[in-house]
């Protein structure tokens, strides 16, 4: 068995679809409507159908599905200039900061209010 990926529920799958693309640079590689799979693996469900196919009962709201419990992380060669690009268009957490651990980072809430995480990519223990 090997893990794959998480998928989020959105609420707003032609949103997330466009901010994904448009402000992070995800190339879609397959959009079935529903359920839109990027190149890097990330992926994306509509929650109401997601919610149907999986526990055969619809929500009964449209709020966002993010709950502030779950970080997704990506990482880019030149944070600064992912932060530029981003930074204007969504609820930051915090700008670009150096951790503990030394790389630098910073977060955000995407449309649904998942927690976003985009960070310089960490050196390899061999590198």
């Amino acid at each position: 068995m090997r893990f794959v990926n998480p998928i989020p529920f959105v609420c707003g799958i032609n949103r997330s679809r466009e901010f994904y693309r448009d402000r992070l640079g995800l190339k879609v590689l397959d959009d079935f409507g529903n359920f839109v799979l990027f190149e890097s693996g990330f992926a994306i469900h509509d929650g109401r159908s997601l919610e149907q196919t999986v526990w055969r009962t619809s929500p009964d709201t449209d709020k966002p599905y993010g709950r502030r419990n779950l970080l997704l992380y990506f990482e880019h060669e030149d944070v600064d200039a992912a932060f530029r690009n981003i930074a204007s268009h969504v609820e930051l957490t915090h700008p670009v900061e150096r951790q503990a651990w030394g790389q630098r980072v910073f977060r955000f809430y995407d449309p649904d209010g998942h927690a976003v995480e985009i960070g310089e990519p960490l050196a390899q223990p061999n590198e």
